[in-house]
């Protein structure tokens, strides 16, 4: 029982803590644009292939 005086003030702080990192983030632009990410991926290989068809070196 008395351990639950220690515990839960260490979950509401956990939880407050996780509820400012998400706000930071929502207001920092984080989430802003979750497509173009995912799509990213997809184009980045078609730029590295046509560079290396003009001789440029790939770093």
């Amino acid at each position: 029982m008395e351990s639950l005086y220690f515990l839960i003030p260490i979950a509401v702080v956990f939880v407050a803590l996780a509820i400012k990192v998400f706000f930071w983030a929502v207001n920092n632009g984080q989430y802003d644009d979750l497509e173009t990410e995912g799509r990213r991926i997809l184009f980045e290989d078609d730029l590295q292939e046509s560079s290396s068809e003009n001789g440029e070196k790939e770093r």
